[in-house]
């Protein structure tokens, strides 16, 4: 990595070049549109992780400002952590795109998750009184029993307890809703998740779990909707401070 590539503007994406029609280059474009075209560059993958940037100059020509502006976007760029600018080398990416679900999931945290399900669940719920059909309810009444079911065994809990809140987010007939629980469902699959819960999921903690898990259940089922907004609050806050507590 490291050596600069040569590219053909020409051979640019839409909304990637600074070519007007006909090929002729755009005049008077000011700093923060460089640094917008050069940004969306980056991150759309045209200059790619650890790749140098054309010189200040050969940036200057094509943008068709100075050298001094083309300085400034850089730094601009610096700042944002996009690039790093070495003395006597060049200007290099630094952004590196996350390759795969697999590489978010494996670096959240079990707050990071609890605190984006305080975030989302709370709508999940609204939408779930607004929208769950009778069979949903039966999936979801299922999912309970599940949970229910565990004997203490903080294993199939974990297990269980997913499939209770996917069943939730179903009950939402949000497509978009269920694609984000599932994305943080994820998260429970990596060391991280594995390792707290050994600690977090006692039998006691299972037995209050379900607890909440069956009030929400019956609010939901009656469309009582500040009953239900309420328990889910009251469950995540109460799974983060036993997080904190941990």
């Amino acid at each position: 990595m490291g050596t600069s590539v040569n590219r053909d503007s020409g051979s640019r994406g839409p909304g990637l070049g600074v070519m007007g029609k006909g090929g002729k280059s755009r005049l008077g474009v000011t700093t923060g549109s460089v640094v917008s075209q050069l940004r969306n560059m980056i991150l759309e993958g045209y200059y790619s992780h650890e790749e140098r940037l054309p010189a200040e100059r050969n940036l200057a020509e094509e943008f068709k400002v100075s050298r001094g502006t083309i300085r400034t976007a850089l730094q601009n760029l610096e700042e944002q952590n996009l690039v790093t600018r070495k003395i006597g080398s060049g200007t290099y990416v630094t952004h590196r795109e996350l390759s795969s679900q697999h590489d978010i999931s494996s670096i959240t945290s079990p707050l990071e998750m609890v605190e984006v399900r305080i975030a989302i669940e709370p709508q999940m719920v609204r939408l779930a009184i607004t929208n769950a059909s009778h069979r949903d309810l039966e999936e979801l009444r299922n999912a309970l029993r599940q949970c229910e079911e565990c004997g203490g065994d903080a294993e199939k809990f974990a297990l269980a307890d997913t499939a209770f809140h996917m069943s939730l987010a179903q009950c939402s007939k949000n497509k978009l809703m269920y694609w984000v629980y599932e994305r943080i469902s994820e998260v429970r699959r990596y060391s991280q998740w594995r390792i707290m819960k050994a600690k977090l999921l006692t039998p006691e903690r299972i037995d209050y779990y379900n607890d909440q898990h069956r009030a929400l259940y019956e609010a939901i089922a009656s469309r009582d909707a500040n009953e239900a907004i309420g328990v889910i609050k009251e469950h995540l806050l109460g799974v983060q401070d036993d997080l904190l507590e941990t």
